[in-house]
């Protein structure tokens, strides 16, 4: 240090304190170096070697740390508006999925704005509850995690609203769903149907279902059926093979598409009258939370209007027509428009204008119904029409099978027959549960001996179950009316026999 070249030492005083500072830090800079080389020497020799590497570890994590935030700081960000409507007020269903969802996840202790909803909702017993819903109000934001990439949704209203002719409207409301742009593939081929498939559950759940009748067009009510499978009075395993048949039905989406068929599936309710063939039907839509659209053929002007009606079924819905073997009569227009005969001493009879017009509502009333065909109500279940809708039940009902034309029997339209019968024994065990919440009681032996006996339907037994609230007088009241329904089946036999004795005795 004292041997700097003499051309490079100032001779005035500023630069002898310039010298003298360059020679403090060279001073400094080579305890320092000192002090680390002595401190390492004494680390390597007192400090165990997992001590020194956890201190490595610790530096190395610190280091990583200010890394990624550097990084994060210039990472691009996207951002996908959800709005309402979208084109020409197309309705957008991802809006309202997305809303579900997030009213599923929001955490309201995380939530500077929330919008808290109270609402009366009628149960599918009839019964009234209260239910609440959150929902994000603009400018609101929570954060969702899909397989480890963080979405932020934020909830935005437009203060730039205009229609068409330039008129304010109304704010719109829209959701903003942002992310890295390296996770633009997880966020719209992933994150985006993750979103719209566990939201469809919970806004079919949540809403509340629908009947609607043709009239003209199809016109919705409220449909409160409290009828359920647990409710249900049938055979256990018959019931059993009807849920399991809707759920393989649901889930097979793919496989339908795949085999190039719609994706539908037919149900034919057959049996005697009383044996809740309606409420089996109700079942199903409650289990399904899918709405019931009940066509009424002799509504329907011909096939062109039937076509129309059907068309018109959203997705994810119930085609029912009962009593199907009434549907479709049996005589031509031509026979019905059979001129009367002449009255007697009258060779220039006419019929009074009444009877024209009574025959001409005759006549009208037959035209409509000859114009529905079978064929074409067989081309929406199973021909061209049939594509025009997936995720469809179609139920058809009846009281005498072997009355239906066997083209609607084959498989493809109606899938699944299910005989509709009378009460057994495990159908009065689900309603004395439903009635009395009761699993056993003394009479049950004898009724159980009486049902296999016995031709009695669930509306009769629930009819004799209803007319008493009290088990103790309702059972011995079943009993009664099963042994005069035996006794009275027995004697019907006795003359049938006596009948048919009777008559060939006579023949001989």
């Amino acid at each position: 240090m004292d041997h700097l070249p003499l051309a490079i030492i100032p001779s005035s005083p500023d630069g002898k304190r310039v010298v003298d500072a360059y020679k403090k830090a060279v001073t400094t800079v080579a305890t320092a170096t000192a002090y680390v080389m002595l401190a390492r020497g004494m680390a390597r020799e007192l400090l165990p070697d997992e001590l020194r590497a956890a201190v490595r570890w610790g530096a190395e994590l610190v280091r990583a740390r200010l890394g990624r935030t550097r990084d994060k700081e210039h990472r691009e960000t996207n951002t996908v508006v959800i709005r309402r409507n979208v084109e020409f007020n197309t309705e957008n269903h991802l809006f309202s999925a997305a809303l579900t969802y997030l009213a599923s996840t929001i955490d309201p202790r995380t939530m500077r704005r929330l919008c808290v909803a109270r609402s009366k909702d009628k149960d599918t017993d009839g019964s009234s509850s209260w239910s609440t819903s959150l929902r994000m109000e603009p400018g609101g934001s929570t954060t969702d995690t899909f397989d480890g990439v963080v979405f932020t949704w934020t909830s935005a209203g437009s203060d730039d609203n205009k229609d068409g002719g330039g008129h304010w409207g109304p704010r719109e409301t829209t959701l903003e769903l942002s992310f890295f742009a390296e996770h633009t593939y997880t966020a719209l081929e992933r994150y985006v149907p993750f979103v719209m498939s566990t939201a469809e559950p919970l806004q079919r759940q949540d809403s509340s279902l629908k009947i609607f009748l043709n009239e003209g067009g199809w016109n919705g009510i409220n449909h409160h059926h409290p009828a359920t499978f647990d409710t249900l009075a049938m055979d256990l395993s018959l019931k059993q093979a009807i849920i399991d048949d809707i759920d393989r039905f649901l889930k097979r989406k793919e496989y339908y598409l795949r085999i190039g068929k719609a994706w539908k599936r037919g149900y034919l309710l057959y049996g005697p009258p009383g044996t809740g063939k309606s409420s089996l039907v109700a079942a199903m839509a409650n289990y399904l939370r899918f709405n019931l659209y009940d066509l009424d053929l002799s509504k329907v002007y011909d096939n062109s209007n039937l076509h129309r009606l059907l068309m018109d079924m959203p997705n994810k819905s119930i085609l029912v027509i009962e009593d199907i073997d009434c549907c479709f009569d049996a005589k031509s227009r031509e026979k019905r428009k059979t001129p009367k005969p002449p009255a007697d001493g009258d060779n220039n009879s006419i019929a009074s204008d009444d009877d024209n017009d009574d025959d001409e509502m005759h006549d009208m009333g037959a035209y409509r119904q000859h114009n529905i065909t079978l064929s074409g109500l067989l081309n929406f279940i199973d021909g061209l029409w049939s594509t025009s809708g997936e995720e469809r039940i179609i139920i058809f009902t009846t009281n005498y099978k072997d009355r239906l034309d066997p083209a609607l029997l084959r498989p493809g339209r109606m899938d699944m027959h299910i005989h509709m019968s009378y009460c057994g024994w495990e159908a009065f065990q689900t309603l004395a549960h439903n009635y009395f919440d009761v699993d056993d009681h003394a009479l049950f032996p004898e009724i159980q001996a009486l049902l296999t006996k016995v031709e009695a339907t669930p509306a009769e037994v629930s009819e004799m179950l209803l007319r008493s609230e009290d088990v103790e007088t309702a059972m011995p009241g079943l009993v009664k009316f099963l042994q005069d329904k035996r006794r009275g089946g027995i004697r019907k036999v006795t003359q049938i026999k006596n009948d048919q004795a009777a008559a060939e005795k006579e023949m001989k």
